[in-house]
């Protein structure tokens, strides 16, 4: 009797797994280069899910493109990327579905081939209908980004190989964007895919990263410590851009708008307290004189016995809701820290005290406590003679560019870490002497900035590349030491002995 009753029960349950089965729904986008065929995950991600397909069922992915190529991701879901419907390439990945959906951070690793939403780095809540789709594995991203699919044939895996190898411009847009055209979108029962891969369930991570909410936040790279609001969410964005800050804490919704504070760092560069302040006002002056920006009010004050100064402004626009900013600029020994308080101008007093308890618990961590020397930046003259050079021109961003690589690679592994200990003792011990002598000689430091151009040039290698060892840091710092030497010191060695044999030819010859 038993026996019989497992029977039925087992016939019983075989249809019941086919109808779940089929009930389960893939999208498959086709492109010129082939499909890519997505299963979805909504026990990790309900709400995207749902808004992913129903996009896709819309046919709201059709004709747009995968319109940013970087070296691990392929990002797409623009309808501003649709024919006819933007005026410059420039605005692609500015477009959005006409609204936007709460963040889902799960536990799900970005491995290659998962697909994650794309978001605003200050908002968490900012996701609408960009998507990415993970081409090398980047962990960095895990749990800051809802994801929520998977590619889940082979041929989706070369088509992903395709798209991501396209040649592309700087800003990630393919030369070739026809081929990166998501032409037509298909929603399916997933027994309707014949050649699905058996990957298991998606690797996840053991804690998620990307909220840790009422808690202290304390970076020894960046040099600072604070206690971010209870219930807050605290990211460190992926620093795609200078504007982009170093640290986020963002608050629960207010009447659709987030309370949120941004931490930013920058590197003195030889400027003075006074200098900074008056190139960050410099900066805003556009946007007051078109009515968009009105200061408030300006004042010196200290934090915590340190040196600082305060702005405070309202930012307004036409049928947008104007939001007010406090933000107060901290002198620290080597860096200066602009912590920003945002809101709507009508919440703005509500929230302000969570901002003062956040900026009075903000803390510079000794030096001791950075990788960094003092001499990288001194008040009373000396500083770094490549900042000192580059100050002020072209070079500026690049400069910019080599702290991100050296914060975010060099520093990220035990021998970049070593070497610049080495480096830096060695460098700081005549670097503030030529610093000096560029500031007081305008005609000396452009020659500095000749001489230091191609060191540069070649260090930005590194920002094409991924380093994912220890060997390969080490490979990599190998080949661009060796590549100074042989454009400092043997080609111009070989250029001499060439000269100075034409010249014993020329004097034989008399």
């Amino acid at each position: 009797m038993h026996l019989k009753l497992i029977i039925i029960f087992s016939l019983l349950l075989i249809p019941l797994q086919s109808f779940s089965q089929e009930e389960e729904k893939l999208v498959i986008f086709h492109t010129p280069s082939g499909k890519l065929v997505i299963e979805l995950f909504p026990e990790d991600a309900p709400k995207t899910v749902e808004n992913f397909l129903k996009l896709a069922e819309s046919k709201f992915y059709d004709r747009t493109i995968f319109h940013r190529i970087q070296n691990f991701t392929i990002q797409g879901g623009d309808p501003l990327t649709k024919p006819g419907a933007y005026e410059h390439v420039s605005q692609w990945g500015t477009g959005l579905a006409g609204y936007t959906i709460p963040a889902e951070f799960n536990d799900i690793k970005h491995k290659k081939g998962i697909v994650s939403m794309i978001r605003a780095p200050t908002d968490p809540d900012s996701a609408s209908s960009q998507f990415f789709i993970v081409h090398k594995d980047a962990s960095h991203l895990d749990g800051k980004y809802t994801a929520f699919g998977r590619l889940v044939t082979q041929e989706s895996y070369e088509t992903l190989d395709k798209i991501a190898s396209l040649e592309t411009a700087p800003n990630g847009i393919a030369f070739q964007w026809g081929d990166a055209e998501i032409l037509k979108t298909e929603v399916v029962s997933r027994s309707q895919v014949l050649d699905l891969l058996e990957l298991g369930k998606p690797e996840k991570m053991e804690k998620p990263t990307g909220e840790i909410s009422g808690s202290q936040y304390s970076n020894k790279k960046l040099g600072f410590s604070f206690l971010a609001p209870e219930g807050w969410v605290l990211q460190q964005p992926q620093k795609t851009q200078p504007i982009i800050p170093d640290v986020t804490a963002v608050g629960p919704k207010v009447n659709g708008i987030p309370p949120a504070i941004y931490v930013s760092v920058n590197e003195k560069n030889g400027k003075s307290f006074e200098e900074y302040i008056t190139e960050v006002k410099d900066s805003l002056q556009k946007s007051i004189e078109s009515g968009k920006l009105v200061i408030l009010n300006e004042n010196k004050t200290t934090v915590n016995g340190k040196s600082a100064y305060e702005i405070n402004v309202i930012q307004s626009s036409k049928n947008i809701v104007n939001l007010k900013l406090k933000s107060v600029i901290i002198l620290g020994p080597d860096k200066f820290y602009t912590i920003v308080y945002v809101n709507s101008e009508e919440n703005f007093d509500s929230k302000l005290h969570l901002f003062d308890e956040a900026l009075n618990s903000f803390t510079i961590l000794s030096n001791e406590t950075n990788l960094q020397t003092n001499n990288e930046t001194q008040n009373n003259g000396g500083g770094c003679l490549i900042a000192t050079a580059a100050f002020g021109s072209e070079l500026s961003p690049q400069i910019q560019l080599l702290r991100e690589i050296r914060d975010n690679m060099v520093l990220e592994t035990h021998s970049g870490a070593t070497f610049m200990s080495v480096f830096n003792s060695l460098y700081y011990s005549f670097s503030p002497t030529i610093a000096d002598l560029e500031r007081q000689n305008p005609t000396f430091k452009e020659v500095v900035k000749i001489v230091i151009t191609p060191l540069i040039s070649t260090l930005s290698i590194l920002q094409h590349v991924d380093i994912d060892s220890e060997a390969e840091m080490i490979g990599y710092g190998i080949g661009i030491i060796l590549l100074n030497i042989g454009m400092y010191f043997i080609a111009p060695a070989f250029v001499l002995l060439k000269l100075n044999s034409k010249y014993q030819d020329e004097k034989n010859k008399i």
